[in-house]
């Protein structure tokens, strides 16, 4: 019994592991094919590159210091409503990334969405647009990855240091910041990883221009749409390539053997 169990296990993991293993091979033999290799435009693959980082750093940035107060209060206090906050906060996790996209169009065409894109410049159809969408989509991750971080953190920390004559302020900066350190970290990179993936949200507020809004995400799309196979091919292995660097970088900051 114990032979036939662990032969399933071992079969589900290893039948995974091959169809993952085919997914990036065939992708790769697609790319090193000779016809799939032809000119690709380094201007464009550079411009999306640099775009992508751009704006998924500064998205990311501050859905963490968004994320930073709200993680922290759902994590030590409890209050009428609490579960259903924390549950419309999780929203973004679940919801479709297109659908969230409309909401925000819909809401810059309201009178509060114009009146502040009057104040901080247009949102919709321009790079800003990007960086609002990217936070939104990561914003939930963001809170609920920075939660289990302080949730991991004994408050006895905490009650020490105020018995020592910290105030609330100089116990969350002084202890449970530098605490945190190594997940807040690993969050910032998980959502910043996040955010240079995202597609949905993006293409429908920012929409798809290429060499302006043209994210990586955005890039394969628009070289599919155009019949481009080697610079989608391109792309794509860039996207993996950073995604795999993230979550090994990730497994190293959080002390996981490879």
């Amino acid at each position: 019994m114990n032979r036939t169990f662990d032969t399933f296990m071992w079969g589900a993991a290893a039948l995974l592991i091959f169809v993952f293993v085919s997914l990036f091979g065939s992708m790769l033999f697609e790319l090193v094919g000779t016809k799939a290799i032809s000119a690709p435009h380094f201007d464009r693959v550079w411009f999306a590159i640099k775009l992508s980082l751009l704006t998924a750093t500064i998205s990311s940035a501050i859905a963490i210091l968004a994320s930073v107060p709200v993680a922290y209060l759902f994590s030590r206090h409890s209050f009428i409503g609490k579960a259903f906050i924390d549950t419309l906060l999780d929203l973004p996790i679940v919801l479709s990334p297109i659908a969230l996209g409309a909401m925000l169009l819909i809401f810059f065409n309201t009178a509060i969405g114009k009146q502040i894109e009057q104040i901080f410049g247009s949102v919709v159809f321009e790079v800003k647009g990007i960086i609002v969408a990217q936070f939104f989509v990561i914003v939930g991750l963001s809170i609920r990855l920075l939660k289990n971080t302080f949730d991991g953190i004994d408050t006895e920390y905490e009650i020490l240091a105020r018995t020592l004559g910290y105030s609330k302020m100089q116990t969350f900066l002084r202890v449970v910041i530098p605490m945190a350190s190594r997940g807040l970290i690993g969050s910032f990179l998980l959502v910043w990883g996040r955010a240079i993936g995202e597609f949905g949200a993006t293409v429908t507020l920012a929409g798809a221009t290429t060499m302006k809004t043209e994210t990586i995400p955005v890039a394969i799309y628009l070289s599919f749409e155009s019949a481009d196979v080697t610079g989608a091919l391109i792309y794509i292995t860039i996207l993996v390539t950073m995604s795999l660097a993230i979550l090994l970088f990730v497994r190293s900051v959080n002390g996981g053997r490879l």
